[in-house]
């Protein structure tokens, strides 16, 4: 881990983002869908999967979209086999 993007904290909403859209689509959920089922606003999850926007999330919340999505917490916050998650740092 020695890119400059996986030290940033920054770095960790980055695979989340990606991670939450992944498993969202796996299970056949659209943004409303998730919204809905676990009591978000849409506004929120859309800026949660945005790769432009550092949206933050409590552990709590995170948990809930796991739920929700029928997967283990720890999935949502599993590194990319290849890294190409990437996010310019000002």
């Amino acid at each position: 881990m020695n890119n400059k993007n996986q030290i940033d904290e920054n770095y960790a909403y980055t695979i989340l983002a990606k991670n939450l859209k992944k498993y969202r689509k796996e299970a056949g959920m659209t943004q409303e869908q998730l919204a809905e089922k676990s009591l978000y606003a849409l506004s929120f999850i859309k800026n949660l999967e945005s790769e432009k926007v550092f949206q933050t999330a409590s552990i709590g919340t995170t948990y809930k979209f796991a739920k929700v999505l029928g997967i283990p917490l720890s999935k949502l916050f599993e590194e990319p086999e290849s890294s190409n998650v990437t996010k310019k740092i000002d």
